[in-house]
């Protein structure tokens, strides 16, 4: 008698042969066949307390990796609860895949336990999205989703695993695995002459500048950017946050931006972060050079422009791919006069003097750029450090007053809630590395209980919680739009988060005063497990930065 596979044994075969090793998971009916075919192999299940920080996991992951991160769920309620962090991957960018159980193909239509029409609910928030219909070709779709996660602009993909597919067995020697290459997607090069008329382009203008997305955020495309600014002389900047032209962790970019003749976005959607492109964010001739993978990016993008004859050039190929022909092509120089690039630099390196007086605030509630101050001399003396930012008011200042070289943030999505999942699977993936979160009161309420995942996986990490007793990025639009009289629904609690996770078993402190918060620092990072320092901050705006007058501050 021939050997046979259950359809669950075909899934993880699959993912070991595409070298996944770690899967973020919240077990459930559904997928106990998946658990029970990862015993005694080489993949290790890491078990989280909610569904949606699994995907968050597996987005970091694809993140700090830049191959597929892989979450798996079970289905209906399961399902729904991991939709959320998906708009999250899809807007950084970030390649995952959604394993999620699924209601037996032989009962659907009968009222069956958990049925949910999975694949169309998920399908708005994917690059892709589809039910497995035959135990024999599980491989292929492990394969498929993978290969569609990391091709073209990355992103999350989903496949529900119906539990009579994993349950049901087939021949092995009906189950031929897919060609190592099936995992992997040929990037879409830039033709050199499409690169060469950019490069005409770049050297006809006096001021140009490159502007990347997410995909080439942070350590995936720091060597990238570099190189093409190095061959070039011409300024290369990634945008990643929903605060785009206005991001304080690009300085006063706001205030040069204006000034440029010529943006070349590469792989950057010419979308509400760069004001559509128009003014006052850009000067009024500016013209546009758009570099992107999908043929959709650049019909919207006339349409936003709305002067379709400022958009030049376009071409269709990967940012990355197209970033090292240009590099290639540009080797001796686009701009002989490398000003411009100095001037950009400095803009973006620019901080307001007066947020070192701000941050002085001596007893009472820190300013959040003290703050950022303290963390940012741990970070100073970590170089393998990998530095977690959230949303939010306290968040927009963490990203203005701290850096390091990898970086994960909760991208243009502008969606809260991550940081936490962020900082486990950074650990996960660097164990050497010091991982700092900086995050709200808010924020901190959505994965409080991962504090329990990162203690049983011991995964020791140190969240930095700015407290202020409100969500204060709402309340700051209600005082400037509305007025204080009608600011509702904001107010929280001053609640003792370092006593929560303390009762969990991690380490917690409380912080109210600058004074206290580097010594605290350096008792939470030998503490050698999950820490949380609860640090009392002053209810402030988030910084707008800028050159031009005194700086002013956003809501937004």
């Amino acid at each position: 008698m021939s050997a046979t596979l259950r359809g669950a044994d075909i899934v993880v075969r699959a993912l070991l042969r595409a070298g996944t090793r770690s899967v973020f998971s919240l077990s459930g009916n559904q997928i106990m066949p998946l658990y029970d075919a990862a015993v005694e192999t080489e993949i290790n299940i890491l078990h989280v307390r909610h569904e949606g920080a699994a995907v968050h996991m597996a987005d970091a992951w694809g993140r700090l990796h830049a191959g597929p991160g892989v979450a798996l769920v079970t289905g209906g309620p399961g399902h729904a609860n991991a939709l959320g962090a998906l708009y999250t991957a899809l807007a950084a960018e970030s390649p995952l895949v959604l394993l999620s159980g699924h209601a037996p193909l032989g009962q659907l239509g009968m009222d069956a336990f958990q049925e949910m029409r999975q694949a169309e609910i998920a399908e708005p928030l994917v690059k892709a999205s589809w039910t497995a219909q035959n135990p024999a070709a599980l491989a292929t779709d492990i394969a498929r989703a993978l290969r569609i996660a990391r091709s073209g602009r990355p992103g999350p993909v989903h496949v529900s695993l119906p539990f009579d597919v994993l349950e049901a067995r087939v021949a092995e020697r009906d189950t031929v695995p897919p060609d190592p290459s099936a995992y992997h997607a040929s990037p879409t090069a830039l033709s050199r002459t499409a690169a060469k008329a950019i490069l005409g382009e770049m050297r006809s203008a006096q001021r140009p500048i490159v502007i990347t997305g997410p995909a080439l955020a942070g350590s995936r495309g720091d060597r990238v950017r570099k190189a093409l600014a190095r061959a070039s002389g011409v300024p290369v900047l990634c945008m990643e946050s929903p605060r785009g032209v206005n991001d304080p962790a690009l300085g006063a970019l706001a205030d040069v931006l204006a000034e440029a003749d010529l943006v070349v976005l590469v792989g950057k959607r010419l979308d509400f972060t760069l004001r559509f492109g128009r003014p006052p964010a850009f000067a009024p001739a500016c013209r546009f050079v758009q570099v992107d993978p999908e043929p959709l990016a650049l019909t919207r993008a006339a349409a936003a422009r709305g002067d379709a004859d400022r958009i030049v050039l376009t071409a269709l190929a990967d940012a990355a791919a197209a970033c090292e022909v240009l590099t290639d092509l540009a080797a001796g120089g686009v701009l002989a006069d490398r000003g411009w690039l100095e001037t950009v630099e400095a803009a973006c390196r620019y901080r307001p003097p007066e947020w070192n007086a701000a941050a002085e605030t001596g007893a009472g509630p820190l300013h959040p750029a003290a703050v950022g101050r303290a963390v940012q001399r741990v970070l100073d003396r970590a170089p393998d450090a990998v530095l977690v930012i959230d949303g939010g008011e306290f968040g927009q200042w963490a990203q203005a007053c701290t850096e390091a070289p990898c970086r994960l943030i909760n991208g243009p999505a502008g969606s809260i809630g991550s940081a936490i999942p962020f900082a486990i699977a950074a650990k996960h993936a660097r164990p050497h590395a010091t991982v700092i979160a900086m995050l709200g009161d808010g924020t901190f309420g959505f994965h409080m209980a991962e504090f329990d995942t990162a203690l049983r996986h011991r995964l020791p990490f140190v969240a930095v919680v700015g407290n202020d007793a409100c969500w204060n990025a709402e309340h700051q639009i209600q005082l400037n739009t509305y007025g204080p009289s009608r600011a509702i629904g904001c107010e929280l609690l001053p609640t003792r988060y370092d006593t929560a996770v303390a009762g969990l078993g991690g380490h917690g402190e409380l912080v109210s005063r600058e004074a206290d918060l580097s010594a605290a620092l350096d008792r939470a990072l030998a503490a050698d497990k999950p820490a949380c320092l609860n640090v009392m901050v002053a209810r402030v705006p988030a910084p707008t930065v800028s050159r031009k007058g005194r700086p002013g501050t956003s809501g937004h």
